[in-house]
C-alpha cells in the first residue's frame, strides 16, 4: 500500500498559510503539480499514493475526479490570495500519478483550463503529463496538445519483457515507440523514463533498454535506480527469497553505462538521473523542485511548498473528495522547516543538478571540506554563473554515484 504521510502541525480548515509565508514567496517562480491517483494495475515496486479500482472503495470516482481537483484549484487561488501571497502565473504544470492518462484527455484538459483561469500560464510555460504508452492514442494526444500540453513523459521502464514482468509493467513494449512518434508528430516534447537494477536484469538487458530508448530519439531521458520500499510486493518477494536483493555495484555499473551511452548520443546530464538533448529540453518542472521554488500540489496526498511552508493533502481519494465537497482545505498537516533543515534540504537538492551548488550558500565548516571532496574526485569547480560570476561546485561522475555521501560531508554540523 502507499507510504504514510509525514507528521506535522495540524492544517487549518480554511487553508490560510502562516504569517510570513507571503514575504518569503516573493520573487519565486510558481508551479502546479496535479496528482492523478489511479492505476489500472499496481506495479510491484510502486510505493506512490495510487489506487486500482478495487482499492478505491466507495466515495471516490474517476468519473468525477476532474471536477473535484478543479474545485481544489479554485480553493487554492482563494487561499493564496487570502494569505497575502502575490498572484503569479504558472511557470510549469505537471500531471503525475498514478497514470494521469487513465482519465479521458478531455478531463485533463478541463483541469488545465481551470488552472489557466485561476492563475494563467507564463509565456512558454511547460505543461507535462505522465503517460502509460497503452493509455494514449494519437487522437487523445492531439486533444492534450490542443488544450495546451507541451510535453509527454512516457513510462517505458525497460524494453526487455522479463524485466517488465518482474516490475509488473503490463504495457506492450512496442507501443512505446509508436506513441513517442505520435507525440513528436504533433509537435510535443517527449521524455521516456527508464528503471535500472531490477532483479534478474543483466547488463546486456540494460544496454538493450538504453539502445531502444535512444532509437526513439526522445528529447529527454530519465534513468532511475530501482528502490524497493517496505510494504511493496517486490519487498515481500525479496524477503521470501523469490527474487535476489539489489546490488549497489550492479546499480553503479549500469549508471555508468547509461551516462556513457547517453553522452555518446548527444544527451547531457543536468540532474543525477536526468539527461536532455539541449538545455531547452530539460524538465523545468523538476528543476523547480530542485531549485526550491514554490508549487501547489493538488490531489490526494499531494505536497505543496509556498514561501518555505510545506503542507500535504489527506492521502485517500475518498477523504480528499469529502473535504473538497465540504468546502474545507484538503491539507492534512504542514510544517515550516527551521534554518538547519532548510540548509540541509538546499544542499540535498542543489548538489544534484549540473548548474551546481553555490559556494556562497555553504557554511564556513562546509567550505573547509570542499578541498577534500575535490581531492577525492567527487566534486569539481563548475562554470561561474550570474552577473557576479558566482562560483559553484559540480558533482563529477564519481560524485554522482556517491551524491548522498557528498551531502553528508557538507552537512556534518
Amino acid at each position: 500500500m502507499p507510504s504514510t504521510l509525514p507528521d506535522g502541525d495540524p492544517a487549518p480548515a480554511d487553508g490560510r498559510l502562516p504569517e510570513g509565508t507571503a514575504g518569503r514567496s516573493a520573487g519565486r517562480d510558481f508551479s502546479l503539480y496535479v496528482h492523478i491517483p489511479f492505476c489500472a494495475v499496481r506495479c510491484g515496486y510502486c510505493d506512490f499514493n495510487t489506487y486500482t479500482a478495487h482499492e478505491l472503495g466507495g466515495g471516490a470516482s474517476q468519473t468525477t475526479y476532474a471536477a473535484t481537483v478543479s474545485q481544489e484549484l479554485v480553493f487554492a487561488g482563494q487561499t493564496l490570495q487570502e494569505s497575502g501571497v502575490k498572484s503569479r502565473q504558472l511557470s510549469t504544470v505537471f500531471f503525475g500519478g498514478g497514470t494521469p492518462t487513465l482519465l479521458p484527455a478531455e478531463d485533463l484538459a478541463r483541469v488545465l483550463a481551470t488552472a489557466k483561469e485561476v492563475w494563467g500560464l507564463a509565456p512558454n510555460a511547460e505543461v507535462t503529463t505522465e503517460a502509460n504508452p497503452d493509455s494514449v492514442t494519437p487522437e487523445s494526444l492531439k486533444v492534450l496538445r490542443d488544450a495546451g500540453f507541451t510535453r509527454i513523459s512516457f513510462g517505458m521502464q525497460s524494453a526487455v519483457p522479463h524485466v517488465l514482468k518482474v516490475l509488473d509493467r503490463t504495457h506492450r513494449p512496442e507501443n512505446v515507440g509508436i506513441m513517442v512518434q505520435a507525440a513528436k508528430d504533433l509537435g510535443l516534447s517527449v521524455s521516456v523514463d527508464l528503471i535500472y537494477g531490477t532483479p534478474g536484469e543483466s547488463l546486456e538487458d540494460w544496454r538493450t533498454s538504453l539502445e531502444t530508448a535512444l532509437s526513439y530519439q526522445p528529447d529527454h531521458i530519465s534513468a532511475y535506480s530501482l528502490i524497493v520500499e517496505p510494504g511493496t510486493k517486490l519487498a515481500a518477494q525479496m524477503r521470501r527469497g523469490e527474487v535476489p536483493p539489489l546490488d549497489e555495484d550492479d546499480h553503479a555499473e549500469k549508471y555508468e553505462l547509461a551516462d556513457a551511452m547517453l553522452a555518446a548520443a548527444g544527451y547531457s546530464w543536468y540532474e543525477v538521473s536526468n539527461w536532455s538533448r539541449t538545455p531547452e529540453d530539460r524538465s523545468e518542472h523538476n528543476l523547480a523542485y530542485w531549485r526550491g521554488n514554490d508549487w501547489w500540489g493538488a490531489g490526494p496526498g499531494a505536497h505543496s511548498h509556498i514561501g518555505g511552508t510545506r503542507f500535504w493533502n489527506v492521502k485517500h481519494p475518498s477523504a480528499y473528495q469529502t473535504r473538497i465537497d465540504g468546502g474545507v482545505s484538503p491539507a492534512a498537516a504542514r510544517e515550516t522547516p527551521d534554518e538547519d533543515a532548510r540548509y540541509l534540504e538546499d544542499l540535498m537538492l542543489r548538489v544534484r543538478i549540473s548548474e551546481g551548488l553555490p559556494l556562497s550558500g555553504l557554511r564556513d565548516d562546509a567550505r573547509r571540506r570542499v578541498a577534500g571532496l575535490i581531492a577525492d574526485g567527487l566534486v569539481e569547480p563548475g562554470p561561474a554563473l550570474g552577473a557576479q560570476g558566482e562560483k559553484r561546485l559540480v558533482l563529477t561522475l564519481k560524485g554522482r554515484l556517491l551524491a548522498d555521501g557528498v551531502v553528508r560531508t557538507l552537512a556534518d554540523f
